[in-house]
């Protein structure tokens, strides 16, 4: 597994789910977790979705944001933005159905359940695809089109999507070089078959129990082979689900229109209210999330997708009306501060950091509840299985004697590193860690280099920030990419702490090899014996999402997977 490339870089931080707002401005649930399970009962993968309260047929939906979104092309999207969007036109084999508070199921979409597991050791799979299914020009979509899809992933043209599927069928991360889908284009990997129109099966080396999660990224969208227009379908996709792209301007606007051969019967999570969904690109975020208070026009049913800016924080909390047009919760996104354990190699040093730091007063120093809500677990709330625990209680402001005690006389010197675009954090950071008896040098990194830098395994700093988004809320997509020691490189790693202990890593065989509804509270165990057998990290906070939509925005919520607003309910108000 690699880093999402959407995981957020930099200190930068906007909004939002589900909460209350009190008289005092906007309260975060700081105590939500999610639940999760996988469906097993094939009426759970069949539509129609459940009407949304309130929800009626009609109208223009419109979503503000400044920067383009970066592919649409399914088997290339993997940003927040292009994860939230795809839905729209893109159907997947598996799907989430998600409340927007944490409570999901993972259900079949294309495919009549979430998989089954042939072998029950999860190196063969097999998913029956609905009857029904329809593409935007009314043909019917077939297991052909739906492992076409997946196939043409190899493509090394076709850049910037997820690579779970590719290298656990190839068994290798060069599974471009393994398998050429140029040369092959008429046949499928080594590994996925079609043994008829309805069945789609993959055959792996090795076990991989989390195949039906990865299965409900956008990249196992179905395509004919002649509307596959390489590079190009970036432009144009070919729609499979509710809506479809009628006109696209690359950074100035992209109009989705509804999709007549989409049927509701076959479509566990998705509605279809709007006549249309319309993103318009440009405005920064101030003048994105200006334009919905101003809730004038179009912009009545619209929702600034950069979120609500710190500068506009408080004229939004403190006004009644615009408070009920907000949304804010925490998100599956979690910082924490990275140990270079190459480095610090003395456990107790790393210990006593996570009994000296101030969450509080770092939060505070990053714009507060409405940015962040503090975690002292590895993994976040978010996750299914998550156990609350804090392996050094120090209290929201940590604890500066018994990290002292814990130095012993000691005053380690500890490079920190920081983006030069958050040079206040390191000093945040700074004073904070020298009240307890650190000695704290910070240097500064170029912002566009720092992820590069600190992913590299002589890198020169102690400590720095970092942050990880999963792409599925399991733990499998987290401690084993995050701290799995066999995974190190010389370059491009995602174990920034560079820990590497045979006792863990053995245990990450374990759980992976565990059926994914058992793995979760072994996830949960191991998240607290990495943290107080290793100390590899001091775990910071979530960020926290905050959003304004206009007074006619109906049924958006946060995505308990991903943390961005999703628009599968969305509707205008009549």
């Amino acid at each position: 597994m690699r880093t999402r490339v959407a995981a957020a870089l930099a200190l930068v931080l906007v909004a939002g789910a589900c909460s209350e707002t009190t008289e005092d401005g906007p309260s975060v649930d700081q105590r939500r977790t999610a639940t999760g399970v996988i469906a097993t009962d094939p009426k759970d993968s069949l539509g129609p979705a459940p009407e949304v309260p309130g929800a009626a047929k009609g109208g223009t939906f419109t979503i503000i944001r400044e920067v383009k979104i970066s592919h649409l092309d399914p088997q290339r999207v993997y940003s927040f933005a292009g994860l939230m969007n795809a839905p729209l036109y893109a159907r997947t084999l598996t799907t989430w159905k998600d409340d927007g508070k944490g409570n999901l199921t993972l259900v079949g979409d294309l495919a009549q359940t979430p998989g089954t597991n042939v072998d029950g050791g999860c190196k063969v799979w097999e998913f029956k695809v609905k009857d029904g299914v329809k593409f935007e020009d009314g043909r019917p979509i077939t297991a052909k089109e739906i492992a076409y899809g997946i196939a043409r992933s190899f493509d090394p043209d076709l850049t910037g999507g997820p690579t779970y599927v590719q290298e656990w069928l190839a068994d290798t991360a060069d599974y471009d070089t393994e398998w050429d889908f140029k040369a092959n284009r008429s046949t499928l990997p080594p590994g996925l078959r079609t043994p008829d129109d309805r069945t789609v099966r993959f055959e792996f080396a090795k076990a991989h129990c989390d195949l039906p999660f990865a299965l409900s990224l956008p990249a196992s969208a179905p395509l004919p082979p002649d509307k596959d227009t390489g590079v190009n379908l970036d432009n144009q996709p070919f729609s499979s689900g509710p809506y479809k792209i009628t006109k696209h301007t690359p950074g100035v606007e992209l109009v989705l229109e509804r999709n007549e051969h989409w049927d509701p019967a076959t479509d566990p999570v998705r509605h279809q209210y709007p006549d249309r969904f319309v993103w318009t690109f440009g405005p920064d975020p101030d003048a994105g999330a200006n334009r919905v208070i101003a809730d004038n026009g179009p912009d009545q049913s619209a929702l600034a997708f950069n979120g609500v800016p710190s500068a506009l924080v408080s004229q939004v909390t403190n006004n009644a009306a615009l408070k009920e047009r907000s949304i804010i919760s925490p998100t599956p996104t979690a910082w924490r501060l990275t140990i270079n354990t190459q480095r610090v190699t003395d456990l107790s040093v790393r210990q006593a950091l996570n009994y000296a730091i101030d969450r509080d007063g770092f939060i505070k120093s990053i714009g507060g509840e409405t940015v962040a809500s503090p975690i002292t677990t590895l993994m976040p709330p978010a996750t299914i299985g998550y156990q609350k625990y804090d392996a050094y209680p120090a209290g929201p402001n940590g604890n500066p004697d018994k990290a002292r005690e814990l130095l012993a006389g000691k005053a380690p010197e500890l490079v920190l590193g920081v983006g030069d675009d958050a040079v206040e954090r390191g000093t945040q950071l700074k004073g904070n860690l020298e009240k307890a008896g650190f000695k704290i040098t910070v240097k500064t990194i170029p912002a566009d280099a720092k992820l590069d830098e600190t992913k590299k395994k002589d890198n020169p700093w102690d400590l720095y920030l970092d942050s990880w988004a999963a792409d599925w809320p399991s733990g499998a997509s987290i401690l084993p990419v995050l701290f799995d020691g066999r995974s190190i490189k010389a370059e491009g790693n995602s174990n920034t702490s560079y820990l590497d202990d045979d006792a863990i890593n053995g245990e990450f065989d374990r759980v992976l090899a565990m059926d994914p509804a058992a793995q979760a509270p072994e996830w949960a165990k191991l998240d607290e014996r990495i943290m107080k057998e290793l100390a590899p990290a001091v775990p910071m906070y979530v960020e926290v999402a905050y959003y304004l939509h206009g007074s006619k925005a109906g049924g958006v919520f946060v995505s308990s997977v991903f943390g961005y607003p999703a628009f599968v309910d969305a509707f205008v108000r009549q």
